[in-house]
């Protein structure tokens, strides 16, 4: 199953690029945060992740909640795995 991830903003990296540190579980990993630039986007936000994309800014209580139905599902390892494998290098 895919699912967006919860994960939280940690550096801004490149604004020309637009990629970002996100940590997720402890695991940090450079995303690309493009489609967010209209809104803004800051270190401390909260976003939902898909395939290496900030995708949506989220609450922290949005991003709790779905942290609760990942591992509600049995998809929380599968999740992780996932960002490990993201590499914007």
């Amino acid at each position: 199953m895919c699912l967006a991830i919860p994960g939280q903003i940690v550096e801004l990296l490149d604004e020309e690029e637009h990629f970002a540190t996100v940590e997720v579980s402890g695991v940090r990993r450079k995303i690309n945060v493009d489609l967010l630039k209209p809104e803004g986007i800051r270190p401390g936000d909260w976003v939902l992740l898909h395939v290496g994309f900030a995708m949506s800014k989220i609450s922290e209580n949005e991003a709790q909640e779905q942290v609760r139905l990942l591992q509600m599902l049995d998809e929380a390892q599968a999740a992780l795995e996932e960002v490990k494998g993201y590499d914007f290098n």
